[in-house]
């Protein structure tokens, strides 16, 4: 076959599609795809050379799509490379307009997609070309200001372009990759984001063993310790699990992950963000910043195998650990995550499996044998999601998750996971009162079908379930329940595909070498033909519960309701699906029963007949001759009996009984067309009797007939639909239909068969049309010329026919202007159409005035008639020329949408559309009436998903189209009064500003070789001029619109919003445009000013000069990697006593102004600005600037103007809403950039009133010009640099002095905006002037009450970034700014009298009038209260956690922190009870675990019961959040045990129930496991004696502090609770004895009276549900005594 194939098309192709060899023409389709292949290459070629991107190159890279989805990958190699490269150089052109970057993009990807047919021998990419497009795009520098407009696709589309060239990069790609973005690995920085997604998106993992070395082996170790040593999760820290995934998956076997499994894991565990503990903060950024749970999947699947089994070992434990957060009862905003993490999983492994053991092997690299998944490992996975697994099944987010689950885990080990479905499914049958549970488990049934049905070597016994479970799924077949109805169709549609329903019984005498199972399902399979049998009565019940009669009022419509067609559809599909896959007996036997209940009852043909009409179609399509025999006859007699009678014909209302056979024809006619020829000249004759019926119903079925007699004998189409090629007609002895339960289909040996009309059935077809459609057209026709009249029935009568003929029999007909031999009737429709349509809309007087009237009855008619219009219109050819703007509303609507058929379905002819639209928006056309208005409207609107005609990506329409929309304000016909008007013009405008993408003005290919072809560019030059001006014309028509004073607001609006996205990077905007937006800064309305302020920052940005960079010599490299304070970077480093303070120190100063360089290492071209003298003048005077540079220097130099503009800017929009705006920034940002100090003298009295001004819109106006004024003057002398800072300082000084809550967040932002990119030293002032404010502790207690009444908030912002700097990355020197820990032991030291004294420490808040020194004690409680600021907010910025330091304050704020959980408590209390929540979240290294233990022991045993208590939650949190990293030290784990098993001995009761607690969380996630040991050290304590009690004398004091051995009686029996509520879902083997001595202790004294009665109904409480199961463990007696526990008195006490 192939080589025949080769031999033909003359090459050997790629990858075509499998599929195309099953076709029954497929012996023509080689020479066809040439042909189409040939002219693609030719023409594709040419354009190319004629640098022609548009039209030509655009066109024929569609057709080459095109070419793919019909044919696959069907060229030779050499030519796939060449459209690859080609592609690529095209992607990669560095001006081409985005959209059309985007539709080459998309070919290449498709063209990439199978990297096994290209290895890196055939094929080589370059890298940079993309990081380039990437760079320019997604870090545009001009999309912010608006001068570029990106659909939003394109960042997906990006990063699949570069996903599928990864694996051709070169060899040397990584160390150059390494080179170019290791310079950005700064921790502080943004870029740090950019340069590990840059990592993960480029660094190629696919190279092959023997190039490692020049692969991941660069970068591995310094990205791994790297991510170990990062604490917080920044925000890139997902990029980077993203990048170790797919390293791990494609590298499987070549790395050793064994030293990081445990921090995987943990690190996983912790990213799920599960709730822990009591008084638990979520820290939103762990929210945010959580890992993708799609690549922790891919990380997990890979880490699998081996020789080590760690990772098997922990990923039963991380599932152990969170099993019970899957059971049903518990819900949150991370359940959605867990079950995607349940779904992914087995999905993973088992794609992992198919790539070990049965993928053909590729150039890719193989994973080495030792690495391979063993079958141990498999059944170990396994195991280890069943339980999780098991109790998703009936989870709040639906059964679908855990059902995909379960069909992956069904695929490696039946035996494990179908059994235990089984025992969960057949109860669920019985009941009928929990209707969910049914259709949990029917849908994980059906997960599993094929695994069950096909049995196998591992669970033979699957195939015996089959029919007691399709047999128990009847019942479910309910007209009062449709979920459950829909999911029981589903289920057994999904069992009888996979088994052939054929009555093997006879087997078991004929066949002696039958296993025992098989000869269990011949037995079983006698019980086929009674399934079939009763689930044919169901669906019969069914369908007469739900006739209209029954379920309607006379009065409601008559078509199905959405319930009813799905049930229709699950019913019919069902049906048929049984009928195709059962044998002929059972099948004669159906055919009989259906025949029968169709025929001795009548149904109305809307609802019920339509259902079983289709059941009957069902039995006619699987075997035609024999329901056909019964059928026709049986309905042609009925019909002609009835219509002998000629007033019939006429009647409007037809009897029930005719319609009702008329239907069942017309379905069971659609059958192969040979085995309806036998009956031709009976259904003639029903034909020629029923077309011309009065009744509309009627003779639409007629219709039908008509239509599906004519497909089934003019289409191609297969005939048969079994699971097995062939059938299952064979004889028993020599086929055994048992073994093709769930055999999966060949591809190769389909056997499909084909229906291909025959000669006889073409002349058929013809005849038929010549028959009835030719007299049709010929009455169309004389009306059409007024020869004969109609009424309106009749012309809709014949109008029916006539597209029923075109459905039927359109692949019959010749194209239109084609073959001329036959009667060409597509020609013929489409003359007489064309007279039709021209009469009716002239002749509305006498026709349509009806149909205006009748808008609702009749809307099908005018359906029908367009949609015979729909297949004519390839008549159009470009000139469509329908007359849309109609007023009959229903009309308007089909027309509009046949309209945008026919423009999707042709290039070019919407620009020959437009003006014929635009005409009816014109104002001088007085003509419009409303109604064709909003018909233009809706035209340009364009449909849900086509293509939007005001939008398209040409200047021609758009330039036609805006200002025509604009203008249409004008237009007589328009009014604001009319919502739908008014709303269409927001949804259009709304739409375009969503849509537009920046068009491509130049569509030139600059010529990079000499120039030997003037033709060529000058054609180019040309389209440029002729674009721009079409440009600059549009913007001018925009303007004279906007120039109108009768223009409406609505309409000067979105003139305006067109205005701000004609900005361009490429081309400034002209000058009439810049003075109108200048203008508009002052606007009245808000909408207005927004749009301008935008825009004039857009135009500072055009109008910018650029300015001068060279390199920098002086830099030297260190040999290897060291990141932080070094020698070579010492010269880039804040220093105080070396600031530039003087002109000439300014001058020689190198200035870097991206703050990232030089932390990691240096870029290879490090550059710097040139000096002075070279760069653009500074201080121009109004001669020396161009016309734009004017306008703006004229309107801001106006002192009215600015008044003004200040003014605006100060005002509110939303009070509490708004906030510190980047696009004001931007403006003044461009303004002094650009200006320099000019507009400076004429701000500063307006910035100085309002600094000192303390309303929030004031300040937060001020704070957008400091920051825009800071960043605008990079390139300012430094005379004018320094008195700027002279005015600014005390501005800011004021502003800091007078900070509120409110403002804190905007000044914050102000500062950061000015210092981002920017020399620190170049900003020395204002770095100096924050630092003023000494943070010593010297000065008394922080220098003023005020600044720590303002909750410090300079303090807090310094402390927290000096330290952030402190780090301990790997490959970093200690740095020489200060240290945490020195800060540390000074803070001690000042809090000692809080440290050292017993009493509650209280907040002192002291009056602010109070004089003289305070107390030492009230000093340190301020300190510490700075202190918990600055470890809250470092918690949430810094990287890595300073454990050590921190635990020295954790004494101290276990003291404070409250127990309870109420938020009355003062501010300290509440923070150090986050700042503590927070602290135990934090993540440990294995070296931390031991000090933070002793901490705790230390603490456990002070005097204070809410310290002790406090140890308790901490400890539950961080342990659970640094789960296997603790129970990879099993000193660490006893330590734990033993500190908990302490404190469930402590005096205080609040004490040792938390400790109950503690212990039982810690059991339940098998942190501790419940061994002997313990278990019998519980029942010790239990036995303690306790003292007889004494009978005291009345009055004497009670005793209340309990005895030591009441507490240890206690803590036994907290001991044996915990370990009960430890399983709250199941019952393990120790749990009966344990609730034995547990009642033991049912009448003790209080305070263990009432820890059993809380276990207990504790106990009842979650074991409730599954109780019947549950019960199996207990043995009698146990169940008599707890029968007894749960419903005495006690209970109730």
């Amino acid at each position: 076959m192939k080589k025949a194939q080769s031999d033909t098309l003359g090459f050997v192709p790629q990858k075509d599609i499998v599929y195309n060899k099953l076709l029954p023409y497929a012996d023509r389709l080689d020479e066809e795809s040439n042909e189409i292949l040939s002219k693609i290459k030719a023409n594709l070629g040419r354009a190319v050379q004629l640098r022609e991107i548009w039209p030509g190159v655009l066109f024929w890279t569609r057709k080459l799509s095109t070419y793919m989805r019909l044919y696959g990958r069907k060229f030779s190699k050499e030519d796939h490379v060449l459209f690859i490269k080609l592609l690529y150089e095209l992607v990669t052109i560095p001006r081409l307009e985005i959209s059309m970057m985007q539709g080459l993009a998309r070919l290449l990807i498709n063209l990439l997609k199978k990297r096994e047919l290209l290895s890196r021998e055939d094929l080589e990419l370059p890298w940079r070309p993309l990081y380039e497009l990437h760079d320019r795009i997604l870090f545009s520098k001009t999309e912010h200001l608006g001068l570029n407009w990106f659909p939003n696709s394109v960042e997906n589309v990006l990063k699949t372009l570069v996903k599928s060239c990864r694996p051709y990069f070169s060899q040397s790609a990584t160390q150059e990759m390494l080179d170019e973005w290791r310079p950005l690995l700064c921790p502080f920085d943004v870029t740090m984001q950019r340069a590990i997604s840059y990592f993960e998106l480029f660094l190629p993992t696919t190279l092959p063993p023997e190039l490692h070395h020049k692969g991941f082996k660069l970068w591995f170790d310094e990205m791994i310790s790297l991510w170990v040593s990062v604490q917080n999760l920044p925000s890139w820290e997902v990029h980077l699990v993203n990048l170790f995934a797919r390293l791990a998956n494609d590298n499987i076997g070549y790395i050793d992950w064994y030293p990081y499994i445990p921090k995987i894991f943990t690190r996983i565990l912790r990213s799920l963000n599960l709730p822990v503990g009591t008084s638990q903060m979520m820290v939103p950024r762990y929210l945010t910043n959580a890992y993708d749970i799609s690549h922790v999947v891919l990380w997990v699947s890979s880490l699998l195998g081996g020789p080590s089994k760690q990772a098997q070992a922990q990923l039963t434990g991380l599932f152990n650990s969170i099993t019970s957060f899957f059971h049903p009862s518990n819900h949150g905003r991370w359940l959605m995550k867990l079950m995607k993490l349940l779904q992914r999983l087995p999905a993973s492994v088992v794609r992992r499996l198919h790539r070990e053991r049965y993928r053909k092997p590729t150039w890719l690299t193989p994973i080495p044998d030792s690495h391979k998944l063993t079958e141990d490992d498999i059944t170990a996975f396994v195991e280890s999601m069943m339980q999780p697994v098991l109790l998703a099944m009936f989870s709040k987010t639906g059964s679908l998750d855990a059902a995909q689950a379960l069909q992956n885990l069904a695929l490696m080990r039946p035996e494990l996971v179908i059994p235990p479905v089984l025992e969960k499914t057949y109860p669920a049958l019985e009941t009928l009162t929990e209707p969910h549970q049914l259709t949990a488990t029917l849908s994980c049934m059906i997960g599993v079908a094929r695994s069950l049905v096909s049995g196998g070597q591992r669970f033979p016994e699957g195939p015996t379930h089959m029919l007691p479970l399709l047999m128990r799924a009847l019942p479910g077949v309910d007209p009062n329940d449709f979920s459950k109805c829909m999911i029981t169709f589903q289920f057994i549609a999904t069992f009888v595909t996979l088994v052939p329903l054929v009555d093997c019984s006879s087997a078991l005498h004929e066949r002696t070498d039958l296993t025992e199972v098989e000869r269990e399902m011949c037995s079983a399979s006698a019980e086929f033909e009674d399934f079939v049998l009763q689930f044919m009565d169901r669906c019969f019940a069914l369908i007469d519960s739900s006739t209209l009669e029954q379920t309607r009022e006379e009065t409601e419509t008559e078509k199905m309701t959405h319930l009813e067609s799905l049930v229709e559809l699950g019913l019919s599909s069902t049906f048929s699906t049984i009928l195709t896959q059962c044998s002929l007996d059972i099948f004669k036997v159906a055919l009989e029963k259906v025949f029968n209940f169709a025929t001795t009852n009548i149904f109305e043909t809307r609802v019920a007949g339509r259902m079983v009409a289709d059941m009957c179609r069902a039995a006619a399509k699987c075997h035609p001759a024999e329901s056909l025999k019964m059928f026709v006859p049986h309905c042609c007699n009925a019909i002609n009996q009835i219509a002998v009678n000629e007033e019939v014909l006429n009647e409007e209302e037809l009897d029930k009984e005719l319609l009702w056979n008329l239907q069942l024809l017309s379905e069971v006619s659609r059958v192969d067309g040979d085995k309806v020829l036998p009956y031709r000249s009976d259904l003639v004759q029903i034909l020629q009797l029923t077309l011309h019926l009065k009744c509309k119903q009627g003779y639409i079925l007629a219709c039908n007939l008509l239509h599906h007699i004519l497909r089934s004998t003019a289409l191609i189409y297969p005939t048969e639909y079994c699971s097995v090629p062939g059938g299952f007609h064979q004889p028993i002895s020599d086929y055994l239909p048992i073994k093709d339960w769930g055999r999966p289909g060949d591809l190769w040996n389909l056997d499909i068969r084909w229906h291909v009309p025959s000669v006889e059935e073409t002349s058929f077809a013809f005849y038929l049309l010549d028959l009835i459609l030719q007299p049709e057209l010929q009455r169309l026709q004389r009306f059409a010329q007024g020869e004969q009249d109609m009424s309106r029935d009749d012309v809709l009568q014949s109008l029916t026919i006539v597209q029923h003929c075109l459905l039927g029999a359109g692949c019959l007909m010749p194209p239109l202007k084609g073959d001329p031999s036959r009667e060409n009737y597509r020609d013929a429709i489409c003359r007489v159409m064309r007279q039709l349509l021209l009469l009716l809309l002239h002749c509305i007087k006498q026709i349509v005035s009806d149909l205006l009237h009748f808008k609702g009855s009749h809307k099908h008619e005018f359906d029908s008639r367009w949609k015979s219009f729909n297949l004519v219109k390839k008549s159009m050819e470009n000139r469509v020329s329908i007359p849309l703007f109609h007023n009959a509303l229903c009309v308007r609507s089909r027309a509009q949408s046949v309209l945008f058929t026919a423009l999707g379905t042709y290039n070019f002819c919407c620009r020959d559309l437009i003006p014929h639209v635009l005409e009816f928006l014109n104002p001088d056309n007085s003509s419009v009436t409303q109604q064709q208005f909003k018909g233009a409207l809706y035209c340009l609107l364009g449909n849900h998903s086509g293509v939007c005609l005001a939008n398209l990506h040409d200047w021609e329409c758009i330039a036609l189209t805006w200002p025509a929309i604009v203008r249409s304000g004008l237009s007589s016909a328009m009014s604001l009064e009319k919502p739908s008007i008014v709303r269409l013009f927001d949804d259009l405008a709304d739409k375009i500003h969503r849509q537009y993408e920046t068009i491509g003005i130049d569509f030139s290919v600059r010529l990079t070789l000499n120039q030997n072809n003037d033709y060529i560019t000058g054609a180019a030059t040309n389209t440029v001029l002729h674009f721009y001006s079409k440009y600059q014309q549009l913007i001018g028509d925009l303007l004279e619109c906007l120039g109108n004073r009768n223009m409406p607001w609505k309409f000067e609006h979105i003139a305006i919003g067109f205005l701000s996205l004609l900005l361009r990077d490429d081309h400034q905007l002209p000058p009439a445009a810049v003075m109108f937006f200048v203008k508009s800064l002052n606007h009245d309305s808000l909408y207005v000013r927004k749009v301008a302020i935008s825009a004039v920052a857009g135009i500072m940005k055009q109008i910018k000069r650029p300015h001068k960079k060279i390199p920098v010599s002086e830099v030297k490299e260190p040999s290897d990697i060291i990141a932080g304070d070094r020698a070579d970077n010492k010269w880039l480093q804040y220093n105080s006593c070396s600031l530039p303070r003087t002109q000439q120190d300014w001058d020689h100063c190198v200035f870097v102004e991206k703050t990232h360089w030089g932390y990691y290492c240096w870029p290879r071209k490090l550059m710097m600005y040139a000096p002075v003298e070279e760069q653009p003048k500074e201080n121009m005077t109004r001669d020396e600037m161009t016309e734009r540079e004017q306008i703006i220097f004229d309107h801001f130099s106006d002192p009215v103007f600015i008044n003004q503009f200040i003014e605006f800017l100060s005002l509110e929009d939303r009070k509490g809403k708004d906030k510190f705006s980047p696009r004001r920034f931007c403006l003044f940002k461009g303004l002094f950039r650009n200006f320099g100090d000019v507009f400076l003298s004429g701000l500063q009295p307006h910035m100085e009133r309002l600094v000192a001004d303390s309303h929030e819109s004031k300040q937060r106006c001020v704070a957008e010009i400091i920051s825009g004024l800071i960043r605008g003057c990079k390139h300012w002398s430094y005379t004018k640099v320094d008195s700027l800072w002279q005015l600014l300082c005390p501005l800011l000084r004021t502003a800091l002095s007078n900070i509120t809550i409110e403002t804190y967040a905007d000044w914050g932002t102000c500062i950061a905006t000015a210092c981002e990119s920017r020399d620190p030293r170049k900003l020395h002032w204002l770095f100096e002037m924050l630092m003023e404010s000494p943070v010593n502790g010297e000065g008394g207690s922080f220098v003023d009450e005020a600044l720590l009444s303002r909750s410090g908030v300079c303090t807090r912002i310094v402390l927290t970034y000096i330290f952030m700097i402190d780090v301990n990355l790997p490959y970093t020197q200690p740095t020489t700014s200060p240290r945490i820990s020195d800060f540390t032991e000074r803070i001690l030291l000042q809090l000692k009298p809080l440290t050292e004294g017993d009493e509650e420490i209280q907040n002192h808040v002291i009056e602010e009038n109070e004089v003289g020194e305070q107390d030492e004690r009230t000093q340190a409680i301020k300190l510490l209260k700075t202190v918990l600021k600055w470890l809250i907010a470092s918690a949430g910025r810094s990287f890595s956690t300073a454990v050590s330091e921190q635990l020295r304050l954790l004494p101290l704020l276990f003291k404070i922190a409250p127990v309870e959980n109420d938020d009355s408590y003062d501010e300290l209390k509440r923070d150090a009870k986050t700042c503590l929540s927070l602290m135990s979240q934090g993540l440990l290294y294995p070296e931390q675990i031991p000090m933070v233990l002793s901490t705790l022991q230390e603490i456990a045993g002070s005097s204070s019961w809410h310290a002790r208590y406090t140890v308790l939650t901490y400890l539950q949190i961080m342990v659970f959040y640094n789960l296997f990293t603790f129970m990879s030290d099993p000193k660490a784990v006893n330590d734990v045990r033993a500190l908990v098993i302490r404190l469930l001995e402590d005096e205080q009761l609040e004490v040792r129930e938390m400790a109950a607690t503690t212990l039982s969380g810690f059991l339940q996630c098998n942190f501790l496991s419940m061994d002997g040991p313990m278990q019998a050290h519980f029942e010790a304590l239990c036995k303690t004696r306790l003292p007889k009690k004494r009978k005291r004398e009345l009055g004497s004091i009670v005793d209340t502090i309990p005895s030591a051995d009441l507490v240890r009686r206690h803590a036994g029996v907290l001991g044996l609770s915990a370990c009960i509520l430890s399983s709250p879902y199941d019952v393990p083997t120790w749990m009966p004895q344990l609730l034995m001595d547990l009642s033991a202790h049912l009448n003790d004294t209080q305070p263990i009276e009432m820890t059993v009665k809380k276990t207990l109904s504790n106990f009842r409480r979650t074991h409730h549900d599954n109780w019947q199961q549950h019960k199996q463990q207990f043995t009698d007696d146990q169940l008599l005594v707890l029968t007894d526990l749960l419903v005495s008195p006690c209970y109730y006490a």
